[in-house]
This record gives C-alpha cells, structure tokens and sequence, in this order.
C-alpha cells in the first residue's frame, strides 16, 4: 500500500472513529471521554456543545485535551474495544498499520497486538499498555503520546466566550514524567501530571517509548495521569489494586438497583445497564451516595436531577434517597443572593467548582436558579419516610424541610396570588426555571415568549404534593397542628390549579401563566406531570391521558415535550419537541395512577423499543421526536448526555408503574395496584425488596385472568395487599 493510499485509510478510520460512540469512565469529580481506540482526540475539542467534548476533566475542568497513541508515528488499527459491565476498566484491542522498524526493515500490518487497559480511581487516571508481538522476528519502534491540555473550563467548551483567560505555562519533562501547568485568573495552578513506568523520551510535548521486541516477545507499561500534579512511580500492582477497590465499589452501588430479574433477556439487559450507568455516575459525598446529572456537561450536583433520580428509584434503592436529601439540606440557601439566584430555604439548582465559577464568570459555583427543585425536595422527603418509616432521619432533615416550605410560602409567590412563580434575578442566570429551562421553551400559541413572573402548572402540582408530603412528616414528628394547616393549604391550590390552568379548548392543561396571569395555551408533557402528583381530577385526567397518546403528543418511542401542532414545535429542539426519557416515565406513572394502565404501557414498550436501537442499552438524556417509522430506530440528538442519571433511572419507575408497586414501611405492607404486564414480559421477580426492618421477593406472573403476585423469602411479617 503506497504512502497516499495509506495516508487516506488513516483519514477515513479517524472520521469513522470520531462518528463511532464515545467511551465514558467516572470516578468521583474526574470523568473521562475519548474515542473506542482510547484517544482523546485534539482536533475532536473545538468549542460548542455540537462537537462532543473528549477530554480528561477535573472538578469542571479539562486537564487533558491530547492523548493520543502512536505506532512508529502512525495512528494504530482499532480490532474492538469496550468497558466492561460495572462500567470500570475500559480495554482496547489494536494492532499496526505497516511501517518501517529502526532498523530500516518492513513490517507488515498486523504483526503488533497492543492492548490499553484503563480506569479512573481517586483523581488518578491509570492505564496498562500490553504490547505483542506475533513476528518471527526481533523488532525495533517507539511507541509516542501526543499529549496536551488546554485546561478549558466546561462552559468554554459548551460555547461560553471568556474577555481573557489564564496563562498555560510551558511542559516541563522531567526522568518519566511530563508536566502540564496552567495559572488560571483565579490564582490556581492547576497541574496535570503524565508518570510512566518505562524508560521514555520527552520533548516538548510528545512522549516516545522504545520498544524492543524479541521475536513473539511481550513489553508491558504502566502510566498515570495525576489531575494534582503529583508525581509518582506506576507500577502493575498499583493498576491492579485499583482496579480491585473500584470493582468492589462498583458492585456495592450496582447491587442497590440490580434486583430485578424478568422473562426477557432484553429487558434484563437494559436494567443492568441503567444499574451499572447509575452506580457509575453516583459520587460519595460526606453525606452519602449522591447521582451526578449526566456526561459530559452536568458531571456535579444538580438538585432537581438527583431528587427525580432519587424519585425513579426510591422503591428498589432508598439509600439514595437518603443521600440526596442529606446533601440538598446541607447546601440549602441561607442568605439573599440575586447573581446566584439564592433566598433562604431554596435548595440548590447546580454547583460547580471551575474558574468561571470562582470568578464569577458564571453563576453557578452555588447556583439556586430552579423553582421546582425546593417542592420536590420537599416531596422526596415525604416519600422517603413512607418508603422507610426512617422517622429519626426525618426529624434530622425537618429543620429544612419547614425552611423550604416557607421558601414556597415567603418569596417563591411574590404577589400573593397563591401560586408559586419564577422570575430570573440576573442576567447570567437561567432564564427559565422549571426543567424545560431553554431560552424559549415558555411561549404563548402565537409563539411569543412568555415574560415573567411565570407560573409552571407541574410546578403548582410539585408543589401540592410537598405540601401534602411536608403534612406527614409533621405528623410524624408530633406537629398534628401543622399537619393540618399544611393539608389545607394544599387542597386549596390544588382547586386553584382545575380551575386557572385548565383549558376546555386544549383539552389538557395549559403549560403555564405567564406574568399577566394569562395562559400559555400550548400543549405540553407537562400536563403529565400534574397525574404524576395525583392533583388532577379523574375525568380531567383521562382527558390528559387520551392528549399525550395522541398524534400530536406520541411519537411512537415516548412523549414529546411539546405537541407536534404548537407553532414553535421543532423535532429537533432541546425542550420544543424532542423526547426525554425521565419525562416519559414520570408521564407513565401518572398515568397509571388513574387507573390507565395500558396508556402507560404504551410508552413502557416505546422506550423499550428505543433503548435497542441506541448503543449498549443506554438511554441518552433526550433524542428527537420525529415519528417513530417502520423498519427506523429513534434519531439521536447530537449533544446528549450519555450515560445520563435520570434517563438511567427511567426504566425503573416505568416498571413500577407497569407493577403498580407500591411499599408503606411504616405498615410493614407491599401494596399492588392494578399490575399490567406488557406481552414481552411474563413474569418479574423483584429480589430482597427491604421493607423497614423486614423485606421479601416478589413475584408477578402474566396469567389469562390478569397479573398473579406473591411473595417469598418473607422476613419479618411483611404483608401483601393486592388491589385491582
């Protein structure tokens, strides 16, 4: 093969590659994306959310944009790579292109198999370089990393532009060691460290290793990557015992989830993956078990991510719950801050930790910029409690549960129309502040943007169910008083809610008041969110029900966010018509609570439908919302984040709401109301579900005459209830 023909075979794989599904690994705040050769790719991290960001990133950083592997110069052959199942240890299988050794002399393609073995594991990445050669002859070649780091922050890569930025201080390549240093504008050196165990060349910013191979001979090498700057000395039994902690890590948070075991290999498949892509993105914290939003771009802290994760997987892993609420009342505002969008009693939208953030740049070091994130805190918390009549925990986290309660009451409804409103307090904040939170996801049917102050109907819905979920947990504690003010308080909004955000004409409810008090009269999922908190009267609800099963509202794979006749639908648009799994299993659940089973299973199969269609049975956070079509899969959308928490979480409450699995700790009772169970699914088992202080497994079976259930391996004296 001549040079140029050589030269364009290099150019298509790297395109291909490129095209081919970028390769996730997490441990804590260091997260990594790169190509299935294990590359992360220069010429791959332009600036936008459009082109993907590969990268080795700390604490919203990038500290690794180049690193990129090279036989005698040229880019090596993929054969296969993939990470295996607990989402741990990444491997890559290559081999050469041909080209001449050190000595002048041909070798052929093929003749090399190299293997990359890789982990992330306490701000460390490792990695194992395993080189054969299957030759009859000795050969000679160097082996080169092209490194380097642009030390971005995310929001520059999502597009943000800085007036200036730091200074990147030249490498410095010391023995086996290459140092990468950025001095940001906030005064932080920020170093990237690349240690090697071999005998290795540094020149600027290219690392060459000898290779010296007898004929079939075998070379094994071992690096790290120290987001701290650390150096140190690589060695095979550091890899290996990091491996070890990591796996043992991994199958502790898995085995939270993975209880699930059904007729279809299919399925199985799928939840293993969203219990393996969930114990992935969740980062122990001080205060326990906490699911970071999604890779790439939300890799921290979201509070109206985790509590809807928390929601989708409360009845097979309450621990998380746990976590999360801890957290949240950890960082809940106590003071009055417009650029952070802050008020007392507000539970936290996002946290970040990079430079713009320290400089204020953006708003988000502590951002409090979300007006649904505080109710449902308020409604996992009640949750919590029924699912584990943990009533200590709930008196530890009562103090700010009250305190969000009076968020809602004090500033969340500045006009004391009883409703709960947002208005952005800054510029640099989110300009809308329910979960479509896109620039012009609120409009008016003529297409106009709705101005502020504007009240979300799901919002007002959260915010019932919080004032319920806050009356039992007062109850609980010995506050009956409270209890029953809060109950009040929460029928009343629930007849203002029928009665100023139902529209006759729609048939569903409206997505929002705008500062006027008139009526956004667009359709939009999220109507299904208000039968998700059980606010909906029932003849209004099936009406709502039949809205997002129609043409206009399901496209066959899931519910659309907005109905495919609003003016500014768009298939392709963030929040204006694209599918998002969470939304379809929070919509399916409400459905099911009034009784419309087979609606729910509807969307249940459509998203079963699409997670085989996307690689490794992994949900992406959103795809488009063109209509499904025989013989086509979905259509991605381009900057989703994959693995992302709750779209993992989704596959869980979308089958508890097919089981109608319901669990009261505090009678000691498993509840199941109205089973149904799709035609692909005979029979579900549910192992160990805890209950309390006890637990069982549950069986449910398809039979002619509906859904049969029992329990085995009871412990304690656990009851089955059963309502059809």
């Amino acid at each position: 093969m001549n040079e140029l023909t050589e030269r364009s075979v290099d150019i298509v794989e790297d395109v291909c590659s490129r095209r081919e599904t970028l390769r996730v690994l997490k441990h804590d705040d260091l997260f990594a994306v790169f190509d299935p050769g294990g590359d992360f790719r220069g010429d791959l991290h332009a600036v936008g959310p459009d082109v993907g960001a590969d990268g080795l990133f700390q604490d919203d950083t990038r500290i690794l944009s180049k690193f990129v592997l090279r036989i005698q110069g040229q880019s090596s052959q993929l054969l296969g790579s993939d990470i295996s199942s607990d989402n741990v240890v990444f491997t890559a299988h290559l081999t050469n292109r041909s080209f001449d050794d050190g000595q002048g002399r041909p070798i052929p393609h093929g003749r090399i198999y190299l293997r990359r073995r890789r982990l992330l594991w306490r701000r460390r990445l490792y990695e194992t370089l395993s080189v054969h050669s299957f030759s009859t002859e000795p050969i000679d070649f160097d082996l080169t990393f092209d490194v380097d780091s642009d030390f971005r922050d995310v929001f520059e890569i999502r597009g943000a532009t800085r007036a200036r930025r730091g200074e990147v201080l030249p490498p410095c390549g010391t023995n086996n060691c290459l140092k990468l240093a950025y001095l940001g504008l906030d005064g932080v050196m920020r170093i990237t460290a690349v240690n090697l165990s071999s005998l290795v060349e540094i020149r600027d910013r290219r690392i060459t290793m000898p290779i010296q191979l007898a004929p079939r001979g075998r070379t094994q090498s071992t690096l790290t990557v120290a987001s701290n700057g650390e150096t140190t000395s690589p060695n095979r039994r550091a890899f290996l015992s990091s491996v070890k902690a990591s796996k043992r890590e991994a199958r502790r948070h898995i085995y939270a989830f993975d209880r699930v075991e059904t007729s279809n290999l299919v399925f199985n498949t799928w939840v293993k993956r969203a219990a393996a892509d969930l114990s992935l993105l969740i980062t122990e914290l001080e205060t326990g078990p906490y699911p970071y939003a999604g890779i790439p771009w939300f890799s921290v802290p979201f509070g109206r991510d985790a509590v809807i994760t928390a929601l989708q997987t409360l009845w097979v892993n309450p621990a998380l719950a746990r976590g999360v609420l801890a957290y949240l009342a950890a960082m809940q505002a106590q003071e009055l801050s417009k650029f952070h969008d802050s008020e007392p009693g507000k539970i936290v939208h996002e946290i970040r930790k990079g430079e713009m953030a320290e400089l204020r740049e953006v708003p988000f070091s502590r951002y409090y910029g979300g007006v649904d994130t505080t109710p449902l805190f308020v409604v996992l918390a009640g949750a919590y409690l029924d699912r584990s009549n943990d009533v200590e925990f709930a008196g530890q986290i009562w103090p700010a549960v009250r305190a969000a309660v009076g968020w809602l009451d004090d500033f969340a409804d500045a006009d004391r129309d009883g409703l709960v409103e947002y208005n952005r307090s800054e510029a640099g904040g989110l300009q809308n502040q329910g979960w479509k939170d896109s620039d012009d996801s609120i409009f008016h049917s003529d297409g106009s943007f709705a101005k502020g102050p504007i009240a979300l109907v799901e919002v007002q819905a959260y915010v019932v169910a919080a004032k319920h979920a806050a009356a039992r947990i007062a109850s609980a504690i010995g506050e009956e008083a409270l209890a029953k003010k809060l109950e009040t308080e929460a029928e009343r909004l629930q007849r203002d809610i029928e009665f100023r955000f139902w529209s006759e004409a729609l048939g569903t409810y409206v997505i929002a008041l705008d500062g006027d008090k008139r009526p956004c009269e667009v359709r939009s999922s999220n109507a299904g969110h208000v039968l998700f908190c059980g606010v909906a009267e029932y003849a209004k609800a099936r009406r709502v029900g039949e809205d997002l099963m129609g043409r206009h509202m399901f496209t066959g794979w899931g519910i659309r966010t907005i109905a495919s006749d609003a003016l500014l639908y768009n298939p392709m648009s963030y929040h204006n018509g694209t599918v998002w799994p969470h939304d379809c299993s929070i919509i399916a659940a409400g459905l099911a609570r009034y009784g419309m089973c087979r609606s729910a299973g509807r969307i249940f199969a459509g998203l079963f439908d699409a997670v085989r269609s996307f690689p490794n049975f992994r949900l992406p956070e959103l795809f488009c919302g063109f209509q499904r079509k025989a013989g086509q899969g979905p259509v991605g959308y381009p900057s989703s984040c994959t693995p992302q928490a709750w779209a993992s979480g989704a596959v869980f409450l979308l089958l508890q709401a097919s089981l109608g699995l319901e669990i009261d700790a505090t009678e000691a009772r498993i509840r199941v109301v109205n089973p149904f169970l799709p035609d692909w699914l005979d029979h579900v088992t549910i192992r160990n579900l805890s209950v309390g202080s006890g637990g069982a497994t549950v069986h449910f079976r398809r039979e002619e005459s509906g859904v049969a259930v029992s329990l085995s391996d009871v412990v304690e004296n656990i009851r089955l209830e059963r309502n059809s």
